[in-house]
C-alpha cells in the first residue's frame, strides 16, 4: 500500500527538478483535465456483443485471442466491469459504444432496425455519471458482411442494407450527444477487401463513396454527433486490397469535413500516427485516435508506454490539438484478466500524455530554431530520467484512485470475489 506521506515528499523533490527546467508540475497535472480518453466497451467482451445469447466475434480480419475467465455475458456485468475500471483510473473517461451493445430484450434486431430505444439504458447510464458516450456502425459479424464487401458490395440489397445501418447509427450518436451535452463522434469502419488482387478496385470505392454519401446524407449539429471514417491497411482474407485505405478516408474527410480515424495499427509497420496528426489537421478541423499496440501487424495488443505512443501524446500536447484530437483506444486482449487490460492500456496512454505536458516544449523549440541540435537531443535524453513516476503517483493520489503498483491488488480481489465467480 502506498504511503501518502512519501508520494506527496517524492513529489515535491521531483516538482523542484522540473522547475529547474522550466516545467511547472502543478500545472501539468491540471492540464490533465483535458486529457480525456474514449474507453473502447468492447474490451468487455472479446467484441462480442449481445445481439443473441451466443453472439461471437466473426469476419473482418478480427481475431481475439484466449478465454480468460470472467467474460462478461450481458450488460449488467458489463457495466459492473467498467465500473470497477473507472474506479481504478485518473482523469476523466468516456464510453465507446458498439452497435452490437444494445438492449434488445432477447428480441431478433437487426442492423437495419435498431434505434435509439436500444441504447437508452447506456444513456442513462452515462448521464448518471456525467460522461460522454461516442458509438460506432458494427459492419462485421453479420452474415450481410460474410461476403467480404459492406457498403462497397455489388449486390444492391447488402449495399442498401448496410447503409441503413450506417445511417441509423448516425441517428443514435446525435441523440445520445443531444442528451448527454456533449458531442458523439460516430465512427464508420468497414472491413471491405479482397484475399486476391482485385480487377475493378475503383467500382467497390465508387460504391463506397455512394453509400458513404448516402448515409450521411442527414446532417446533425455538430455539437450532438461528429462523423469520422477509419482506414485500414489490410485484414485476414482482405490482404490484397482494402477499399477504404488511408488515401480514400483522408480524401472523403477533407471533402465533406468529417473525422479522419487514425489507428496506430492500421498503417505500415514503420510509418508514425504521431507525424500524421499534425499533417491531417491542416486539412481537417479534427481527427480521432485509436491507440493501441500492433505486433507485427493489427494486433490490437494491450497498450503499453512505448515510443510510438509517447509520438502521439508529445503532437497532442505540443501543438494544443486538445480541442482537435479525440482520444480512443481500441485494443481486446482475451488471454489475460480483462479488466487488468483496460487499466494498464488507459493508465499507458494517461501516462503518455502527462509526459508530455512535462517536457519545456518552449525551450526545445527555442533551441531547435537556432539550430542547437546537440542540446535539443541532449535536453530530450535529460528528460528520460527525470522523476516522472512521482509526478503520476501524485496525480494518481490527486484524483483517489490506487497508486503504483496497489490497483493490482484491486484487480486480483476483483477477480476473485465477482469474476471467477461468473
Amino acid at each position: 500500500m502506498a504511503n501518502k506521506e512519501q508520494v506527496i515528499k517524492a513529489y515535491e523533490l521531483a516538482k523542484e527538478q522540473y522547475a529547474q527546467l522550466g516545467v511547472d508540475t502543478d500545472a501539468a497535472i491540471k492540464k490533465m483535465d483535458d486529457v480525456v480518453i474514449s474507453l473502447h466497451c468492447w474490451q468487455t467482451d472479446d467484441v462480442g456483443g449481445f445481439e443473441t445469447p451466443d453472439a461471437e466475434l466473426g469476419g473482418g480480419g478480427i481475431q481475439v485471442t484466449g478465454n480468460y475467465p470472467g467474460k462478461a455475458k450481458n450488460i449488467p456485468q458489463m457495466r459492473q466491469d467498467l465500473e470497477k475500471v473507472m474506479a481504478l483510473l485518473p482523469g476523466k473517461q468516456r464510453l465507446n459504444l458498439h452497435a452490437i451493445y444494445g438492449e434488445f430484450g432477447g428480441e431478433k434486431v437487426d442492423r437495419n432496425e435498431i434505434t435509439v430505444e436500444h441504447f437508452q439504458g447506456w444513456i442513462d447510464w452515462a448521464k448518471e455519471r456525467g460522461m460522454g458516450l461516442d458509438f460506432n456502425a458494427t459492419c462485421f459479424s453479420h452474415p450481410k458482411a460474410d461476403s467480404g464487401f459492406t457498403l462497397s458490395s455489388k449486390d444492391e440489397e447488402t449495399r442498401k442494407f448496410w447503409v441503413e445501418h450506417v445511417a441509423r447509427c448516425r441517428a443514435i450518436a446525435a441523440e445520445m450527444g443531444k442528451q448527454l451535452g456533449t458531442s458523439a463522434v460516430h465512427n464508420t469502419w468497414i472491413p471491405d477487401g479482397s484475399k486476391d488482387t482485385p480487377i475493378d478496385r475503383n467500382g467497390h470505392r465508387t460504391l463506397l463513396k455512394k453509400s458513404l454519401d448516402e448515409a450521411m446524407s442527414i446532417d446533425y449539429p455538430k455539437e450532438q454527433m461528429k462523423d469520422a471514417v477509419e482506414s485500414k491497411l489490410f485484414g485476414i482474407g482482405a490482404e490484397a486490397m482494402t477499399v477504404g485505405s488511408h488515401d480514400f478516408y483522408l480524401g472523403y474527410a477533407i471533402k465533406n469535413n468529417k473525422l479522419i480515424c487514425l489507428d496506430n495499427g492500421h498503417f505500415h509497420p514503420t510509418e508514425e500516427v504521431g507525424d500524421k496528426i499534425s499533417a491531417c489537421l491542416q486539412f481537417v478541423d479534427e481527427v480521432l485516435l485509436h491507440v493501441t499496440r500492433p505486433v507485427r501487424w493489427d494486433s490490437d495488443h494491450v497498450v503499453t508506454l512505448n515510443e510510438e505512443v509517447k509520438l502521439i501524446a508529445s503532437e497532442v500536447v505540443r501543438n494544443n490539438f486538445y480541442n482537435r484530437v479525440n482520444i480512443g483506444l481500441d485494443f481486446f486482449d482475451a488471454s489475460i484478466n480483462r479488466i487488468g487490460a483496460y487499466v494498464i492500456g488507459t493508465r499507458a496512454a494517461q501516462i503518455a500524455f502527462l509526459n508530455a505536458l512535462l517536457e519545456p516544449t518552449e525551450e526545445l523549440i527555442k533551441l531547435e530554431e537556432n539550430e542547437n541540435n546537440f542540446e535539443r537531443l541532449a535536453m530530450l535524453e535529460l528528460l528520460k530520467s527525470k522523476p516522472f513516476g512521482a509526478v503520476w503517483d501524485y496525480y494518481c493520489l490527486k484524483n483517489d484512485v490506487p497508486v503504483g503498483e496497489d490497483y493490482i491488488k484491486e484487480i486480483q480481489n476483483y477477480e476473485k470475489e465477482v469474476l471467477r465467480k461468473r
